[in-house]
């Protein structure tokens, strides 16, 4: 089986309208991003919970998935006309065969070195180095690979920081990586808190692949023990929000470590963070920052 991939820029403006017209009309899947991706012209647009609508980009690219035997010419221009466009848009057609879409992606994930002794290693390979610290890592439908900077940030503040006997509690945990780094680098006990109940499961997976005790949660479960590290990879606004409770879950003298935020919100973090901790940490990474510090 084949697939027709059918791609056009259009102006922003009716761009969601447009795509829920093309599925309404037999595409089996829509992808919308920035026309400009990749040159100077390139607007990056993060509309994170609690912050204004971020705006649209300048000119839309619009990829629509159909079968091979859809009538695209019948297909698209409705859509088109649905969402008040030019129904003589220009587009281009490319057919695609099909493929083992599970292998294709799982080749796009390959080990990743932390550091010397530390490697992210997803459960279709075979460790690199046996003799290293290996997390061995199924993303399944959650964020936590190793691969995105966020991530390799708090990875490598674990590596170089964290001691024996400590305990830990990773809020957001995604995949759990950063337990099971947490446990597999000394950690007493650790646990991993996550508001999706598919990161949830992909978590408990990980940490029963990797052979550590990582206790996982959803996000009703109540933190009620502090802890000698508390790290949190997740935004900016959800992490100004969540600096009460994270405060109350670090001891005297314990370490928080705080991933996904841009450059120019790390300001606005540390300032919601200074009432309980001495913010005194930063490491950057393409255009990401890792905060840190300790409770007073």
């Amino acid at each position: 089986m084949a697939w027709l991939v059918i791609t056009l820029d259009v102006a922003p403006a009716n761009v969601d309208t447009f795509a829920d017209a093309l599925l309404e009309t037999g595409a089996v899947s829509v992808e919308i991003g920035d026309a400009y991706a990749g040159t100077p012209r390139e607007c990056a647009r993060f509309n994170e919970p609690g912050e204004p609508d971020a705006g649209s980009w300048e000119l839309a690219r619009v990829s629509a998935l159909f079968d091979e035997h859809a009538d695209v010419s019948v297909a698209l221009p409705a859509a088109l006309a649905a969402a008040a466009y030019e129904p003589n848009q220009q587009y281009s057609v490319e057919r695609v065969e099909d493929q083992d879409w599970v292998r294709a992606v799982q080749a796009d994930f390959k080990p990743v070195a932390v550091s010397p002794r530390v490697w992210v290693v997803p459960t279709w390979h075979t460790p690199p180095d046996p003799h290293a610290i290996n997390l061995i890592i199924d993303p399944g439908l959650a964020f936590g690979t190793g691969t995105h900077p966020t991530t390799r940030l708090c990875l490598e503040w674990l590596d170089l920081n964290m001691r024996a006997g400590w305990t830990a509690l990773d809020y957001g945990c995604g995949s759990g990586i950063l337990a099971i780094a947490a446990m597999k680098l000394g950690a007493a006990a650790a646990i991993g808190i996550d508001i999706d109940p598919a990161a949830v499961l992909a978590a408990r997976n990980n940490a029963m692949q990797n052979q550590v005790a990582v206790q996982v949660e959803g996000a009703d479960y109540m933190v009620v023990t502090s802890y000698d590290m508390v790290v949190a990879n997740i935004l900016a606004n959800p992490l100004k929000m969540l600096a009460p409770l994270l405060a109350r879950a670090a001891k005297r003298g314990g370490h928080v470590v705080l991933s996904g935020i841009l450059d120019h919100q790390a300001g606005e973090v540390i300032d919601c963070y200074n009432e309980w901790f001495e913010m005194t940490g930063e490491q950057r990474e393409d255009g990401w920052v890792l905060l840190t510090g300790k409770r007073c």
